[in-house]
């Protein structure tokens, strides 16, 4: 997958729209894999906070992270810019608690990045493949998100603020459209009616006519429009044609819309990795972007573990039967706990293991609830991965060699095994085999979940006669 890298830095210098302090921030190029960090250079230690769902502490009109005592807030137009030009690692220096809110767009960030000597690399880094949709709905706030595969990262936002002088909206974006023109300068808005409460709140100190669109939605007496100017640091406002409080009309008819598409990009990058899926979102704000982000991020996880995972087709004829298997292995009944191989190459081995209440040991352990045993789990590991092994002794006679193991490392057990499942047995050498000592990783599937895993180190042994 493609990326692109930071070999510059860029610098801006401007205002908190929430708490109206000047503040500078520097981009700088981040540690390969270290994904996005913000460092808050005007504190002691210069404290990093990680660009992370995870360290979300706040969502009130704007999106805070925190670390600590130490937070940033107002990240997710930058968030947002970083997103769309496929960086992916980078160190953010901000001397305040917010990053500037600039002209209330990504517009500045989108292009002081892009001139910041971008470098296009092939990024080890695995995306988020939406493989199977899913619906999201936030209780809490209403908002709803429809999440489904597409071959590219795509969002769509539908807004309706249910107000009569905002009519509802609809965006679109997908990653082949610019998003410099057609998303990056779209302003973030706010409505008349929501302006006493933001002061109240101690919110939007920062905020003025050139930095938000302003919406009248509620008709007003001059003596309120130069009652508001003067909260916005202004000598006077009017109204444009499109009821904006603004020198200038919107960009675009759905501007607010396409804005939400802005922030829905900047939030749901605190999931950490690229998205491969189309996501519809039904009303979004700050709050839900962020959960709908940890979401995403507990499914990479979870898409992350079964990686590996091995296909398996029982009507597939297998690369070695139980005979083939005996002809390599000492092991007889009971203790034979390999049925059949299903992949055999120089790198790794599948097997496969059908547990069934016939096995001798279920007598004993935990009678009337039988639970494979997680020393044999490892057991059929061993006897994979000595085929494996086997199989690739120097003298191509896998039959006059053994393998008898030395140790275990870094053992989980994740899941029960009980009668019914099938285990399919990966073993992965972890590097060339030297001295006739093996090193591989061994990992158990049931279904889609991994079930037991372990680093098993073996030597190659000649059979005595």
């Amino acid at each position: 997958m493609n990326a692109n890298k930071l070999t510059g830095h860029w610098t801006w210098k401007g205002v908190g729209l929430h708490t109206g302090k000047d503040v500078e921030v520097r981009i700088l190029p981040g540690e390969p894999d270290s994904g996005i960090r913000f460092k808050r250079t005007d504190l002691e230690n210069q404290p990093v906070i990680p660009a992370d769902a995870s360290a979300v502490s706040m969502t009130n009109r704007s999106t805070t992270l925190a670390s600590g005592n130490a937070s940033v807030t107002t990240v997710e137009h930058l968030l947002s810019a970083l997103y769309a030009l496929k960086i992916q690692d980078a160190m953010i220096e901000v001397n305040g608690p917010e990053i500037p809110i600039l002209d209330g767009s990504a517009k500045l960030f989108n292009e002081g990045l892009k001139n910041s000597n971008l470098e296009s690399f092939s990024t080890s880094k695995d995306p988020l493949v939406i493989n199977e949709g899913f619906e999201y709905k936030d209780e809490e706030t209403g908002s709803m998100y429809y999440v489904m595969p597409s071959e590219t990262f795509e969002v769509s936002v539908m807004v309706d603020f249910e107000n009569p002088f905002f009519i509802p909206q609809y965006a679109t974006y997908h990653e082949n459209m610019d998003y410099e023109s057609e998303i990056a300068g779209c302003k973030t808005f706010v409505f008349v009616s929501e302006l006493e409460k933001l002061f109240a709140a101690g919110l939007i100190q920062g905020g003025d006519i050139t930095n938000a669109i302003v919406i009248q939605d509620k008709v007003m007496t001059q003596e309120e429009i130069d009652a508001l100017a003067s909260r916005l640091h202004k000598p006077s406002i009017s109204s444009g044609h499109q009821g904006v409080l603004n020198a200038e009309d919107l960009q675009f008819p759905n501007e607010p819309a396409r804005h939400k598409i802005l922030d829905v990009i900047g939030d749901i990058a605190l999931c950490g990795r690229r998205i491969k899926g189309k996501i519809v979102a039904i009303k979004p704000g700050h709050t839900s972007n962020v959960k709908l982000a940890a979401v995403l991020k507990s499914k990479y996880l979870e898409q992350k573990k079964t990686k590996g995972k091995p296909a398996y087709n029982p009507d597939q004829e297998p690369v070695m039967n139980v005979e083939d298997i005996k002809k390599l292995l000492p092991h007889r009944y009971p203790f034979l706990l390999v049925d059949k191989v299903i992949e055999l190459n120089d790198k790794y081995i599948v097997g496969v293991k059908n547990v069934t209440f016939n096995e001798s040991f279920f007598l004993g352990h935990f009678p009337g609830n039988p639970v494979f045993p997680g020393v044999l789990q490892m057991e059929a590991l061993a006897q994979t991965g000595g085929i494996l092994a086997l199989s690739l002794s120097d003298d191509g006679d896998g039959a006059q060699w053994d393998t008898y193991f030395l140790k275990m490392d870094q053992v989980k057990f994740k899941a029960k095994v009980v009668p019914g499942d099938t285990m399919l047995l990966k073993m992965e050498l972890v590097e060339p085999i030297r001295r006739g000592i093996v090193r591989m990783m061994g990992t158990i599937y049931v279904g889609n979940k991994l079930v037991s895993e372990g680093e098993l180190t073996a030597q190659i042994v000649k059979r005595q006669s």
